[in-house]
Formats: structure tokens, C-alpha cells, sequence
């Protein structure tokens, strides 16, 4: 990593825990002294990894070719406990189960098992705190004034899963996507599924079609 910072064109940053998505855009904007600067698919502040840039009329308007690349993570995820936003950021909620008991009823095949079940086409709901419309408002504005929020699921796709590491409760998984997954959601229905409860703790993108984490620029 740590390249430079074309003038112009398609590239990718490498977004670090904090900031969002557009403060990246900004700094970019300061660098580049370009106006004209926009990101394909957005990383929540708590997320790190590839972030890619558009500079310039002619490349920002290649932007949403980019957004339905295939996607690259790795995730990690708490199971036991429930949050509100399906993150690390939320309100948590401890399942109430036996903590040792579990340990020993979830084990790696188990695991394995269910988030093979993810692989392919699905039906996945989005999180309540998402920039997902309802009637022209991100859901998350609504979800934040006090509306109860109620998305409804859409046909996503999941190429891969890999389980890297498990000890309970905690697990790391690698994931190639196709556009408009939702990584959070991912996480909380893997907990349904084995009937504890998930969020996701971690999560970093490695790769946005061909731009990947090691080509990315450092601002």
C-alpha cells in the first residue's frame, strides 16, 4: 500500500477504522484539488479496507460499474450477543443461554454447516440502521427519530464463505459477495440460524473486483 494519489481516474484508498466513506471522499478532494470526487459502495465507520475512488467528471460517472463488482471480506463476528445495529456500534443484548454450555454444543462442523447455507442466491433483509430508503429516508434516520422500521428482504448473492478461525464465541469468516450485501446482516443471521445470537464485531474489505488491499493508497 501507500501509493500515490492520481489527479484523475479510478483507484482505490484504503479506508481505516473511523471515518466514513465521505470523509475519505473529502480527503481526497483536498488532495487531488479536484471538486468532482465520488466512492463506489460505502464502508460503515467501523469498517476498514477497500474504498474505491472516482476523480473526475469521466470518472465519477463510471462509479456504479464498480459498485456491482464482486466484493471481498473478512468478518468477525461475536456469537452470544445480539446488537441493534447488528455491530459493534449498537446497544447489545446477551442472549440468555448458558455461555459453557454453548461452547461445547456449537462446535467448528456446526458452524461450517450454517453459513454454507448462506452460499449462493438468498433473500436477505437488510439492518434497520442502513442508508436504505423507505418512502425517500435512509432507514436509519427514521430508526434514530423513533419510527419503527420494517425493511423488507431482497434477492442478494454470496459466492464463498470460508470459516478461518472459531473459539467461542468468536469466529472469522472470509466472504465474497456480489453487490448490495449486507455483511452486518450476514453476521446476525448466522446467529439465528445456530440459535444464539450474533453481531459483527470486525469487519474489513480486501477487495473490490480487481482493486485489492495490497494496491491501495493510504491518505
Amino acid at each position: 500500500m501507500n501509493l500515490k494519489i492520481p489527479k484523475s481516474g479510478i483507484f482505490a484508498v484504503y479506508k481505516p477504522k473511523g471515518p466514513t466513506s465521505h470523509d475519505m471522499v473529502e480527503k481526497i478532494r483536498k488532495l487531488t484539488g479536484e471538486k468532482r470526487v465520488g466512492h463506489a459502495g460505502t464502508l460503515d465507520p467501523l469498517a476498514s479496507g477497500v474504498l474505491v475512488i472516482g476523480v473526475g467528471r469521466e470518472a465519477t460517472k463510471k462509479l456504479s460499474e464498480a459498485v456491482k463488482k464482486e466484493k471481498e471480506y473478512i468478518a468477525e463476528i461475536k456469537l452470544g450477543v445480539e446488537s441493534a445495529t447488528d455491530d459493534e456500534e449498537g446497544e447489545k443484548y446477551q442472549i440468555i443461554i448458558n455461555q459453557f454450555e454453548s461452547a461445547d454444543r456449537i462446535k467448528k462442523s456446526d458452524i461450517e454447516k450454517a453459513i454454507q447455507k448462506f452460499v449462493g442466491k438468498i433473500e436477505q433483509v437488510p439492518p434497520v440502521y442502513s442508508a436504505v430508503k423507505i418512502r425517500g429516508k435512509e432507514a436509519y434516520k427514521r430508526v434514530r427519530r423513533g419510527e419503527k422500521v420494517a425493511l423488507k428482504s431482497r434477492a442478494v448473492e454470496i459466492k464463498e464463505i470460508e470459516l478461518l478461525e472459531y473459539k467461542w464465541p468468536n469466529l472469522k469468516i472470509r466472504v465474497v459477495t456480489g453487490p448490495g450485501v449486507y455483511i452486518r446482516a450476514l453476521a446476525r443471521d448466522i446467529g439465528k440460524i445456530l440459535e444464539v445470537g450474533a453481531y459483527l464485531s470486525d469487519l474489513e474489505r480486501t477487495r473490490v473486483g480487481e482493486f485489492t488491499k495490497s494496491e491501495s493508497a493510504i491518505v
